[in-house]
């Protein structure tokens, strides 16, 4: 399958630094920074450094390396932001895909959401 990657979104000039961000963590192969629009008390972006549109272009693509580092730079981030289930209260991870996803922009991305109820994520409709 054929992944079509816009090297001119706003997350690749965020990591290229033409976009300035509020870092929270960076590795090796990611990169977490806090949302410009916060929808929640902890509202924290999480991409990989690499090309990649989405999360199963990722999985399909990403080296182990890449996979092991983006994977765990997530977990840190609710650690430090204080959101890990270990002794808190929880947190929401939402990654959008495709047209169907509404994702807004085409680079692989992690919303950690926390520090309130989160309330459902998807709701039944009539259909």
């Amino acid at each position: 399958m054929a992944y079509a990657y816009d090297d001119q979104n706003i997350f690749a000039k965020i990591l290229r630094g033409e976009i300035p961000n509020t870092t929270v963590l960076e590795t090796e192969h990611a990169l977490a920074f806090r949302d410009l629009y916060p929808q929640a008390p902890t509202h924290v972006l999480v991409i990989p450094k690499g090309a990649y549109v989405s999360y199963d272009h990722f999985a399909a693509e990403a080296s182990d390396a890449e996979i092991v580092d983006y994977i765990r730079a997530i977990g840190q981030v609710c650690r430090m932001e204080g959101v890990a289930i270990d002794g808190n209260e929880g947190f929401r991870m939402i990654s959008n895909a495709g047209a169907h996803g509404v994702q807004e922009v085409p680079h692989l991305h992690v919303h950690i959401l926390g520090g309130r109820h989160m309330g459902r994520m998807v709701q039944k409709t009539e259909g």
